[in-house]
């Protein structure tokens, strides 16, 4: 969940849930593993329930816990939905772009992150596999298209050679980041908000920057 901490010397702690969702097979577990510890496993196998990993960063000299979670793709573990997505802040929802059903899915996995999600919710679109160029089969256009019809930021990854992963997560909690700094976390008006309010959020095209937010 994501919350803000008075530590004991005054200081502020900020923990963000973060959220994978896509098909199987489409690079979720390996996009974290590059993230998280610089790593990619050639061998990685279907995630089974659901795991995460917690990454430090440093936004505007602030000490900012990201909790990325990962879980299955696979209908059969959809069993764990409402948990999962309880107390997201942020979502990185990805597709394979050489594998067009994945991208196909992109609406359905919005809509369960929508009808899921008690808080408004940062998103990226994420085409991943973008080093397989020569199978390409959802071209750069049509991710652009889709997150701009969505409200979502979009950028292109590669797990497997690093492209766009660290740029792809931080710009994520970077933007949670802006939108719970403007707010006093503690507030029972910010908490009424946020189950009210929705981020829109529309890559402008170099995707990085928000055109418009309804907050």
């Amino acid at each position: 969940m994501g919350r803000r901490e008075e530590e004991e010397e005054g200081g502020e702690e900020y923990l963000f849930k973060i959220v994978l969702i896509g098909d199987s097979a489409v690079g979720k577990s390996n996009l974290l593993t590059r993230f998280s510890r610089d790593e990619f496993d050639t061998n990685s196998k279907a995630t089974i329930g659901v795991e995460f990993q917690t990454q430090l960063v440093e936004i505007e000299g602030k000490e900012v816990k990201a909790q990325i979670w990962d879980t299955a793709g696979q209908e059969r573990f959809r069993a764990v939905t409402s948990a999962y997505y309880r107390g997201a802040f942020g979502a990185l929802i990805v597709y394979d772009i050489t594998r067009r059903s994945t991208f196909e899915s992109v609406k359905r996995w919005l809509e369960e992150l929508n009808t899921h999600c008690d808080t408004a919710v940062a998103q990226m679109l994420v085409g991943n596999k973008c080093d397989l160029e020569n199978i390409r089969a959802v071209s750069v256009e049509e991710g652009k298209s889709l997150a701009e019809e969505e409200g979502l930021f979009f950028m292109e990854t590669s797990a497997l050679d690093s492209t766009n992963v660290d740029k792809a997560f931080e710009i994520v909690i970077k933007e949670i980041f802006n939108n719970v700094s403007r707010k006093i976390l503690n507030s029972d008006a910010y908490k009424a908000e946020l189950s009210v309010n929705r981020v829109s959020l529309v890559n402008n095209g170099d995707s990085t920057k928000r055109s418009c937010c309804s907050w």
